[in-house]
């Protein structure tokens, strides 16, 4: 008997994610109603936002219909619309809680959240039984799925009605034991720009895990008119975008503006509408060159963009495109220092070489070795804060170039007053080509980012021990 007047309300069970809801069900002498499924309730009350697409009924004649154990590549919001059901689920992702059971019954008063790769399962306990359920993928036979035997030993479900004495598919009967069982495995994670500093980076981060796929711009062009279909999309969970045009005075010229704009704002439009579209989590890396370094005090990252440069336009246009994606992380940084060639390599190639070099000293910021944005990047996706921007650099006193320099001369047994401090106009006063704008405050605040339990690494000790390297 469907249970009337009950409150909505969530009960989390012993498999991650599977959530059971109580729903009200309003009725009188000519029926009941019930909200099935409300999205603002739901998601209120902790219900992952899942974007569904497909609606799909399965009436049932007689009690001991019996159907399953199927784990499918996307979510499920099941319930009935009529009669009544006893459901098992059975967690068949890679994990700790692989082959973990849950069995509730369900009537109309009742539904059930199922996250991808949890095993489905029910036996109908009524006639005329409807089960219907949401899913966030349209089936595709291309899809991978997972399936276990419904006579299981292992996970031994207590079938209210004895399997030798129900209706049961001859393809569910053929199903393999939990020994057998292919596990499912995470969303894949796709990283782009693989083989530039941070891309190298994120490789010794994120490792050679078979959910983790690497790209360059030769395997998947975004500009690519068939990018909606490059990829299976829904089998994602992240996109990392390590990818970006950084030839901040090449911008400046006819051609550099153009590949500019195609990097960092085209490119990043079409991964913004294939993220939104799919229920993606972009991660994206921004710049100080988004603000015009006007501002006394380190830039939060709320503070207002005002970029000076081509290259600075192209990067704030591309934040505001990835703030679009309901999903998103802006992971904004300065000064970056990887594994290539960069001013830190040649500052200490020119302390060695016996060149005493003339260094900008009106410009202010702190370095940000690549390992730190690769792994910060990491500590965002594990720990899931609240979606948006968050500044990172190395932690510690702000320096100028010139000071950078000097600690470079100093750290590798040079004499740091080798180092001559000069203006920026003055350093570019002779330039033939065109120069980029250049922020003179890139000291971001590092509060933001801390308050999720993540430190910073002093800029400092990662410099030394850079150059120990």
């Amino acid at each position: 008997m469907t249970a009337f007047g009950k409150g909505l309300q969530a009960t989390e069970t012993s498999i991650p994610g599977l959530v059971v809801f109580d729903l009200p069900v309003h009725g009188d002498g000519r029926g009941w109603f019930k909200e099935n499924w409300q999205r603002e309730k739901m998601t209120a009350l902790g219900l992952p936002d899942f974007g569904p697409v497909q609606n799909n009924v399965s009436f049932n004649d007689k009690p001991g219909t019996t159907r399953g154990i199927h784990a499918e590549p996307w979510d499920k919001w099941v319930s009935v619309a009529t009669g009544r059901i006893f459901g098992a689920w059975v967690d068949l992702r890679e994990g700790p809680t692989f082959g973990a059971v849950h069995t509730a019954e369900l009537d109309p008063s009742k539904a059930i959240f199922v996250p991808r790769g949890v095993g489905n399962s029910y036996q109908t306990l009524e006639p005329d039984t409807a089960y219907t359920y949401l899913v966030n993928d349209h089936w595709s036979p291309d899809a991978s799925y997972s399936f276990l035997n419904l006579a299981d030993e292992t996970v031994a479900i207590d079938w209210p009605i004895p399997l030798a004495d129900v209706e049961i598919s001859e393809k569910d009967k053929a199903h393999p034991r939990l020994a057998d069982v292919a596990a499912v495995p995470p969303r894949k994670t796709l990283v782009l720009g693989a083989n530039g500093q941070l891309g190298r980076a994120l490789r010794d981060v994120l490792g050679d895990r078979p959910h983790v796929e690497y790209t360059t711009r030769a395997d998947l062009d975004l500009a690519d008119a068939g990018l909606d279909r490059a990829r299976r999309w829904r089998d994602y969970d992240t996109i990392v975008n390590a990818a970006a045009h950084t030839a901040v005075d090449r911008a400046e010229t006819p051609d550099g503006r153009r590949e500019a704009w195609a990097a960092n704002v085209t490119g990043v439009a079409a991964l913004s509408r294939i993220a939104a579209a799919h229920g993606l989590t972009l991660v994206h890396v921004s710049s100080d060159y988004v603000f015009d370094g006007t501002s006394e005090t380190p830039y939060a990252e709320d503070a207002p963009l005002s970029p000076l440069g081509v290259y600075g336009q192209t990067k704030a246009a591309g934040d505001a495109l990835v703030a679009t994606v309901p999903r998103h992380y802006v992971v904004r940084t300065s000064w970056v220092i990887g594994d290539g060639k960069n001013f830190v390599t040649t500052m200490a190639s020119l302390a060695d070489r016996g060149v005493d070099p003339a260094v900008v000293d009106d410009q202010t910021g702190r370095l940000t070795f690549t390992a730190d944005i690769a792994d910060a990047i990491r500590h965002l996706l594990a720990v899931r804060p609240a979606y948006g921007t968050y500044n990172l650099t190395g932690a510690g006193a702000p320096i100028t170039w010139a000071g950078v320099a000097r600690r470079v001369f100093e750290l590798t047994g040079h004499d740091p007053a080798r180092v001559t401090p000069v203006s920026t106009a003055d350093y570019f006063a002779n330039a033939t080509g065109p120069i980029a704008p250049r922020p003179r405050n890139s000291v971001l605040d590092l509060s933001k980012l801390a308050s999720t339990g993540y430190a910073p690494a002093d800029a400092d000790e990662r410099l030394a021990a850079y150059l120990a390297r």
